[in-house]
């Protein structure tokens, strides 16, 4: 009887090291500043919440939509590392559809979603993005940066 129990503890550890595999390779999820960098050319590295700075004497910068430029959100309490956007398509002044990493679900891309300007200036320092799981723009507003050209464009109201 006791080395049946033996057997079954092995057992329950060699599972339980096998379960915890799966745990670690869920870190590989797809992040939003590796895919924002490869679809949209932009060379910046390191976390989101970095690129604005980053992004300063090496790319434009400003508060206008552009398709193409990089729509950078501050590190906040819900969102400590940032998180960066690519504008695929322009709606008008105060609406683009993104596409990025990681938003509505873990490690997932989504094309061409929603993204409203809700900030009382029209200066897209406060943003409303569709979520997924709620089908429809998230309910909070998150703080944004403002956008990171591509090219050359001429910065316009950048910090």
């Amino acid at each position: 009887m006791m080395k049946f129990k033996s057997a079954v503890c092995a057992l329950a550890v060699t599972f339980g090291l096998f379960a915890g595999a799966p745990a670690q390779a869920q870190s590989s999820f797809l992040q939003c500043a590796p895919f924002a960098r490869q679809i949209s050319g932009i060379q910046l590295f390191g976390r989101a919440a970095s690129w604005w700075n980053e992004a300063l004497g090496r790319y434009a910068r400003g508060t206008l939509p552009q398709v193409g430029a990089i729509l950078s959100f501050a590190a906040s309490r819900a969102m400590p590392a940032g998180h960066v956007a690519m504008v695929s398509k322009i709606l008008n002044a105060r609406e683009v559809l993104l596409t990025h990493a990681n938003w509505s679900y873990r490690g997932g891309v989504e094309r061409n979603v929603r993204a409203v300007d809700v900030s009382p200036a029209g200066d897209w320092s406060q943003v409303k993005v569709w979520y997924g799981p709620i089908g429809d723009l998230g309910q909070r507003p998150n703080h944004a940066n403002g956008f990171i050209y591509a090219d050359n464009a001429p910065e316009s109201g950048a910090n």
